[in-house]
């Protein structure tokens, strides 16, 4: 079996198992098998080490789309999670890392909004946050 022949299979295989735990437009998956390729081909070269150190930045639309009501996509795998923080620290990354990895603006969200409102309604349903009047019930008085 040749080199070539090898490499395309590899690449195939790869291509397929991202395709099928992933969502990817049609229109994607030849730049995602052109990719695929020239990484396997440059496999041990100087190159290629150079290349694994640098990860794509995200653009503007990338990270438009990575940020839903219901759920923030993650740049690393490409799944969705409620806040981030937990999933990168399984990934050994901080939030500032992941950031400065991907390029992402310094006020990108880390908690889906609407995950953000329901933990803050129920905070404020047990009595937490700002204004709270915790002392028995009572509000201070002005002369206090």
């Amino acid at each position: 079996m040749t080199d070539d022949r090898k490499t395309l299979e590899l690449a195939a295989g790869i291509v397929a198992a991202y395709v099928g735990n992933n969502v990817l437009p049609v229109r994607d998956v030849p730049d995602l098998i052109r990719a695929t390729m020239q990484a396997l081909a440059s496999v041990g070269s100087a190159e290629s080490a150079a290349m694994a150190a640098v990860a794509p930045k995200a653009t503007a639309s990338q990270i438009r789309k990575s940020i839903t009501p219901d759920a923030l996509i993650s740049f690393e795998d490409g799944k969705p999670y409620k806040t981030l923080k937990r999933h990168l620290s399984v990934l050994g990354l901080s939030v500032e890392a992941y950031k400065a990895k991907w390029g992402l603006p310094a006020d990108y969200p880390t908690t889906a909004a609407n995950y953000s409102a329901v933990r803050s309604e129920m905070a404020r349903s047990l009595g937490l946050g700002a204004g709270n009047k915790r002392r028995g019930g009572r509000a201070r008085s002005a002369k206090a």
